[in-house]
């Protein structure tokens, strides 16, 4: 089964929700990880099993990429806010650096985020 971690800063929350909403179909036979909030908004609202680490200022972005190092995660969409700053940002990059070096696909706006979800949810 492939793991999917799903990630969105506080401003993209609400989109990352109506995305799993929009794609119930293709993540419920998905391994589902989050970050702590974003993992609960999504399962409150979708009823999908998400497994939760810590949030993403005190972790949980360390975590996930502890995963995706260790091959354990085949993709992950992480919506970001561009426009805002973010006090746990070097976690973020170390995030991203991660998949980079391990080659996950890594989606940061909803536009990628469908690719990645069409990949992984057919198989390729």
């Amino acid at each position: 089964m492939s793991t999917i971690a799903l990630i969105a800063h506080d401003e993209k929350k609400a989109a990352l929700v109506d995305f799993c909403r929009r794609h119930l179909d293709r993540l419920r036979p998905l391994d589902l990880i989050a970050t702590g909030t974003t993992g609960s908004r999504i399962a409150e609202a979708t009823g999908l099993n998400v497994r939760r680490m810590l949030s993403g200022p005190v972790g949980g972005d360390a975590q996930i990429a502890a995963l995706v190092a260790t091959a354990q995660v085949a993709g992950v969409i992480f919506l970001v806010d561009p426009l805002s700053a973010h006090p746990h940002d070097p976690d973020i990059q170390g995030l991203l650096r991660v998949c980079n070096v391990h080659n996950v696909p890594v989606a940061t706006n909803l536009a990628t985020a469908e690719l990645i979800i069409e990949a992984v949810s057919s198989g390729a």
